[in-house]
């Protein structure tokens, strides 16, 4: 029996749980001449998001070319403008006359094109010997979209990995471009909120006020539950409804670890799962991932290993500076406090999540979290 709880992006559309409103705007942002920035925490769903409106757009039979160019790996502009060939190269691969139009618009830097035996996947490798070859390739990569007989749309993922670039002033430069475009439409993906808001709120960057924002937060509990249950159902289980609640809970509507926890329930469940079942298969998760728990230990200081579980303990917190919190878990002092929290945020080990009333803390992995509950 095949597990319904996929953990991959690319999803068909029955295995996809709600983002409705946010898929909608997305589509209508992106076809209807503007840019759209999508903003979410790490694994909160936002690239099977992306998959899913392409998938959409293809569905409503929209004369548009798609393409999704991840660029978390990226560390140079040389990388950026591969990864961005590539998934050109990707799409249209089976549309022989294509890649070829496309490297030869290219050809000035005699690109090497092969594909990987395994996944098919293009691998090119371009030679610059300056950076202004660079900017040439770039500019030839848009011109290529711009000049398409079809609409273009862009999703780049993980887009403030260009501010981790030396040399050439990349956000400049690719707001230069993208202001001209009139066939291309771009989504600018992003799961570290502060320089993700920094690159498209500040009035001093490049990309300030240019597009459209759709933030991406959990789903609501009881479209998950609704989720759970059809998908169980359908595949042939039972699970009890405070099964289903305990999951959620557990998870905190966490998509990429309420998928993993039913992915694993499903897979070592029988017919009949019962809330004891489901909280036994939760602990044994845990168990798993502990080596990795671990290692995130070895890397943290002591301090910041026992403010992280302080976090972990409390579940979230909304006032790291107060007298209460500082003196329960022998912090020290509200300045000593400000630093371990600006540290372990950086490291992307805490979440911050701001509301119009408060601003909250969380442990950013949720396993890790409630191991460290327990630990």
């Amino acid at each position: 029996m095949k597990n319904p709880f996929v953990l991959s992006p690319k999803v068909d559309k029955s295995l996809f749980c709600d983002r409705e409103k946010e898929l909608q705007d997305l589509l209508r942002i992106v076809t209807n001449g503007a840019n759209a920035t999508l903003i979410s925490p790490r694994r909160m769903g936002k690239t099977g998001l992306i998959y899913r409106l392409f998938d959409k757009i293809k569905e409503q039979k929209m004369d548009i070319d798609t393409f999704y160019v991840d660029i978390y790996a990226t560390q140079t502009t040389e990388d950026f403008i591969t990864a961005f060939a590539e998934a050109i190269i990707d799409t249209y691969k089976k549309k022989i006359p294509l890649p070829k139009k496309f490297l030869k618009a290219i050809g000035g830097m005699k690109p090497t094109l092969s594909f990987d035996k395994l996944t098919g996947s293009p691998e090119l490798s371009l030679t610059f010997n300056s950076d202004n070859e660079k900017l040439n390739t770039l500019k030839s990569i848009f011109d290529f979209l711009e000049n398409h007989d079809k609409p273009v749309i862009v999703a780049f993922d993980e887009f403030q990995q260009i501010r981790e670039y030396k040399g050439i002033y990349m956000e400049a430069v690719l707001r230069t471009h993208i202001q001209t475009l009139k066939n291309v439409n771009f989504i600018f993906c992003g799961s570290r909120r502060h320089i993700m808001a920094d690159m498209f709120i500040n009035a001093r960057s490049p990309f300030y006020c240019s597009t459209m924002h759709v933030h991406l937060d959990k789903i609501a509990p009881e479209k998950y539950n609704e989720f759970i249950n059809r998908l169980f159902t359908e595949n042939g289980k039972t699970i009890e409804p405070d099964a289903i609640k305990f999951i959620i809970d557990f998870t905190r509507c966490h998509t990429f670890y309420t998928q993993s926890l039913c992915n694993y329930v499903f897979q070592h469940s029988k017919r009949q799962i019962t809330t004891a079942e489901t909280k036994s298969l939760a602990a044994q998760l845990l168990s798993l991932n502990e080596t990795t728990f671990l290692q995130y230990r070895a890397l943290l200081t002591t301090q910041q290993w026992n403010y992280l579980r302080a976090i972990a303990k409390e579940g979230s917190i909304s006032q790291p500076m107060s007298s209460t919190f500082l003196s329960k878990y022998a912090i020290g002092t509200s300045a000593n406090s400000q630093r371990l929290l600006s540290s372990l945020i950086e490291k992307d080990l805490i979440l911050k999540e701001l509301s119009i009333n408060k601003t909250e803390y969380f442990v950013y992995d949720v396993f890790l979290s409630r191991w460290l509950e327990e630990n």
